[in-house]
């Protein structure tokens, strides 16, 4: 095993083409994390770290945003307003007609959908900038602003985020793998030495069984994402002899695999934006004048700690819901019948059409299942860990851990797949 991706990493090094694209995304990576740093003016950097320090909300917040929000850099709200513009759009695209035929267009169709998420991404980004603005005003981290100011503080959160977008757009182009999905993986990796750091210093002789166990079980947790992402249900699907023209085109079996965890790490990654967003809500309305605003605020500030049950148990149905959705997006069991009995195919003891449109449904629903409730129990993994351990200071936990390990898979699948194409291209030269 060992041997085998030793070479695969050296065949890696040799290769012009994929050598360029590593050190093209690793060079993103480095003018990201450089950007981390650069702090917008008029924050008040010491008295944002200690209100992060007493907030779980927000560190667990800063994880996800790769550090740039305790930093508050020109990146300071990340790829988050173009997340949750990307969820609208894939719910209008259930709803209109249009939309769903552009997700069937191809090339062209993924231009125009990505136009339709930059130009959503706009409103979504000032209006999140506008709330972080008064929760900050309202904390006294920021000072006063004058209009100008204020219409420059705004313009630079929204070039950040467009920046950052568009460092995602580069990667998916030019370099490894799907950029977006890089990014948020090179923010978590940023900021696991800190979330370590944290924990560390916390440690004493009376939690070390904890932290022996808590070790065991990351180790547990790990496999068993690999697992699951690898995992693979295969249905025969047969082809009979069949006559095109002058040719005769001999019987064949083949295999539909169906993925347990279809949807990857896209349902984690939106549920994390629409979980996140009453606690936003909630520490933006807190200190509204209105005494009844300001309790409903502190009210639901209260309910959706990430330590509590609610939280969690949300957290856990939004998992299981965009599973669903997404899975259903990217499988349409009845396009997948139509071209399997278009080109003469039929699953053994299924009748070609409408019976195996039903069977193909039926399966995936119950792998679905697996995969979405598996997720489900990763994403709320740190407050379970929390308990059962005692160790609260570690804020990155089954979410940071999937997205990591689901976009390290993804990537080396992709370095693979490009490894195998240049051996046949030697064979074809």
């Amino acid at each position: 095993m060992i041997k085998e991706i030793t070479q695969k990493l050296k065949m890696l090094v040799n290769d012009r083409e994929l050598r360029r694209k590593t050190i093209f995304t690793l060079f993103i990576f480095l003018v990201f994390r450089i950007f981390a740093y650069l702090p917008v003016p008029a924050i008040n950097l010491a008295k944002l770290r200690v209100l992060f320090a007493q907030n779980q909300f927000l560190s667990l917040l800063d994880i996800f945003s790769g550090g740039t929000l305790i930093n508050f850099s020109v990146m300071a709200l990340g790829l988050n307003p173009y997340i949750n513009a990307s969820i609208v759009i894939q719910l209008l695209t259930v709803l209109f007609p249009k939309l769903e035929e552009l997700t069937k267009e191809g090339e062209y169709g993924r231009h125009k959908i990505n136009q339709y998420t930059r130009a959503l991404t706009l409103p979504i980004t000032i209006l999140q900038s506008v709330g972080i603005f008064v929760l900050l005003k309202n904390q006294k981290i920021i000072t006063a602003l004058s209009p100008l100011e204020f219409a420059s503080f705004i313009f630079t959160m929204v070039a950040g985020t467009f920046i950052l977008v568009w460092f995602g757009e580069l990667i998916s182009e030019y370099g490894l793998g799907n950029g977006i999905s890089l990014l948020i993986f090179a923010g978590i990796v940023g900021r696991i030495p800190v979330a370590l750091g944290r924990t560390v210093s916390t440690f004493n002789q009376e939690l070390l069984f904890n932290v022996i166990a808590f070790l065991v079980l990351a180790v547990f947790v790990i496999t068993a994402i690999v697992f699951i992402n690898e995992a693979v249900r295969k249905i025969p699907v047969y082809y009979a002899k069949r006559i095109r023209g002058n040719r005769i085109y001999q019987a064949a079996t083949n295999y539909l695999p169906l993925k347990l965890n279809q949807a990857g790490v896209i349902p984690i990654i939106f549920a994390v934006s629409f979980v996140l967003f009453p606690q936003l809500l909630g520490n933006f309305l807190i200190y509204a004048k209105n005494p009844i605003l300001a309790k409903t605020a502190s009210f639901i500030v209260q309910l959706f700690n990430p330590s509590g049950f609610f939280y969690n148990f949300f957290y856990f149905i939004l998992v299981v819901g965009f599973t669903y959705f997404y899975t259903v997006i990217v499988f349409n069991p009845q396009k997948i019948s139509e071209e399997i009995q278009k080109n003469g195919g039929f699953i053994p003891g299924i009748r070609p059409g409408i019976a195996t449109k039903e069977y193909l449904g039926k399966i995936l629903y119950k792998i679905t299942t697996v995969g979405a409730i598996f997720l489900g129990v990763v994403a709320i993994l740190p407050a379970i860990i929390s308990k059962l351990t005692g160790i609260t200071n570690l804020v990155i936990g089954g979410t940071g851990i999937l997205i990591v390990v689901s976009v390290i898979l993804e990537t080396f699948k992709m370095v693979e797949a490009q490894l195998v194409m240049r051996s046949y291209e030697k064979f074809v030269r």
